[in-house]
């Protein structure tokens, strides 16, 4: 079996998992290619003619089984861009704080190995948004999709957006915000869960529209279907706007006319056999507990 780990950082107290999860996997025979700073962090365990160091420009071999991010939710989000359309299975071990995309517990890495070995594990297929602009020159480049959602914000502090949004060309609204998400059903328990927006099964098809502090008050998120294209016209007394995918964030010019649209590729997540969405949800979010004094 060939296996990639990738972290970027990991709080001391979590360097011992990751060691062992290195152990249980060199057990079971298996090939690991790792990213440099796992290689930092666990030295002593790394057989450096044997294991292989990646960068994030890394083309990933063919037979690899799957990639196991350590770290938190952005730490995953760290390795769309690397995986990309491949279909490689991402397990995301928790290292970090929240986790619903990496919502393996440390102590379950036996247990998730062992998963892995014997392929008893799901895989969760989820959609990506992928943003491009109308005009020829794109700011976006290659790496123009995300997990979470696009979001478009203002760079200046005290001025709003005024973004026209219309749906396959069809006028929709004008939103006089901070910004604005368009969020996957990945993304509806991220950055547009806390402006208010609803949580989304992964299985739907649909985006989720929500503003960032809009002006008027009765601006609510919206729910689409995701076959459709989203154009967004921008204005504002600033020259300038931020379009962030996931952890990736471009400037772009406010005259440039952007479409969101569902990418062409889905990206591969393992569900190991005691994981699913909603127990996840009740787990992170508190759900059926009593919480009071």
């Amino acid at each position: 079996m060939k296996v990639a780990l990738f972290s970027k950082s990991v709080r001391s107290d979590s360097i011992p998992f990751v060691k062992k999860l290195i152990k249980e996997l060199k057990g079971a025979n298996s090939q690991i290619f790792i990213s440099p700073y796992i290689k930092t962090i666990a030295q002593d365990e790394i057989d450096n003619s044997l294991d292989k160091v990646f960068e994030l420009n890394w083309s990933i071999p063919k037979d690899l089984d799957c990639l196991i991010s350590i770290g938190g939710d952005g730490t995953l989000l760290d390795v769309i861009p690397l995986v990309k359309n491949t279909n490689l299975p991402i397990l995301g071990i928790n290292a970090g704080r929240l986790g619903f995309l990496a919502n393996t517990a440390q102590e379950e890495i036996s247990y998730a190995v062992k998963s892995i070995l014997e392929k008893s594990y799901r895989i969760d297929e989820r959609s990506l948004i992928e943003v491009n602009s109308t005009n020829s020159t794109s700011p976006f480049g290659i790496s123009n999709y995300a997990l979470n959602e696009i979001t478009i914000h203002k760079k200046d502090s005290s001025s709003m957006l005024a973004l026209h949004a219309y749906l396959n060309d069809e006028f929709l609204n004008t939103y006089w915000a901070d910004g604005l998400i368009v969020a996957t059903p990945t993304g509806s328990t991220a950055y547009s869960l806390s402006c208010g927006g609803p949580i989304l099964s992964p299985s739907s098809d649909n985006f989720v529209i929500t503003p960032i502090a809009p002006h008027n008050l009765n601006l609510r998120p919206m729910v689409v279907n995701d076959d459709v294209t989203i154009r967004l016209q921008l204005d504002s007394r600033e020259d300038q706007c931020l379009v962030a995918m996931d952890s990736r964030s471009v400037t772009i010019e406010k005259e440039l006319e952007i479409e969101l649209k569902r990418a062409h590729f889905n990206i591969s997540l393992i569900e190991l056999p005691n994981q699913n969405f909603f127990k996840t949800i009740r787990n992170k979010l508190f759900w059926g507990k009593d919480v009071r004094n």
